[in-house]
């Protein structure tokens, strides 16, 4: 899927912020000012995609999850679509604190739900009063709510991708201690030292979110599917080697 400059500027990928307030990092990404706003070289930005595409589509052939960070208003129903469309983790509600550098007690939260719903299959949900009942749904729809769309990722992600580095200053910070990849869209007024692989793009306009958002998860779509074909190659020769076993013990029968 080739990143047309076309295509970015007529999603309005651009626009970056005011001028007054604009990180100097992010200098090398600016094409100009226009009324007091900063311009995104967007040249650089569909070569900084493409970048993060092929990097992305490494990570998910070799078998991890990307997860998946944005919880701005109108980036939080555009990531859940899209993450969720290929199988990739996300966080959209409050980032919850030590998500990456306590993920043993998250996944705890994790198995409770998963504990809930076993309780309710197997009638144990029933035996408990009205009262306790109705506790154990609140704190299910609560786990549910923060840690639902999370609930698959049994390990630590192999990266990171984050819509607004600014409001998702914790999440940096984590995966920074724990060495993950970090990939994000970085406005102009953002710092992109931060960030491993940095795509430089208006992160408050929905249209934008949701162009990059489409190159990204197409990526880690052909990341994936490439995975699929290398497996499917690799149980090829185990099913032949098993069908002339067979084959060989019916002969010696």
């Amino acid at each position: 899927m080739a990143v047309e400059v076309k295509e970015l500027l007529e999603a309005g990928v651009h626009f970056g912020h005011l001028t007054r307030k604009w990180d100097p990092n992010m200098a090398p990404y600016v094409y100009m000012e226009r009324n007091g706003i900063h311009i995104i070289n967007l040249y650089k930005t569909a070569a900084k995609i493409d970048e993060a595409g092929e990097a992305l589509a490494k990570i998910a052939a070799s078998g991890r999850k990307i997860l998946f960070v944005a919880t701005k208003k109108q980036a939080k129903d555009i990531v859940a679509e899209k993450a969720g469309a290929i199988n990739m983790p996300y966080i959209t509600e409050r980032w919850p604190g030590g998500m990456l550098t306590n993920f043993v007690t998250i996944r705890k939260a994790v198995k409770k739900m998963a504990s809930i719903d076993r309780m309710k299959k197997d009638g144990t949900f029933n035996t408990l009063s009205k009262k306790e009942r109705l506790q154990v749904d609140r704190l299910r729809a609560k786990l549910e709510k923060n840690l639902g769309s999370i609930s698959d990722m049994t390990r630590l992600p192999g990266a990171l991708f984050v819509v607004d580095i600014k409001r998702e200053h914790i999440a940096i910070k984590e995966a920074q201690k724990l060495n993950i990849p970090i990939f994000a869209m970085v406005d102009t007024n953002s710092d992109p030292r931060q960030v491993d692989y940095v795509i430089p793009a208006n992160d408050d306009a929905s249209k934008s979110i949701d162009k990059i958002l489409s190159h990204v998860t197409a990526s880690i779509s052909s990341g994936l599917a490439e995975r699929k074909a290398d497996k499917v190659e690799g149980d090829a020769p185990k099913a032949k080697k098993g069908a002339a076993k067979t084959v060989a013990a019916n002969e010696e029968e």
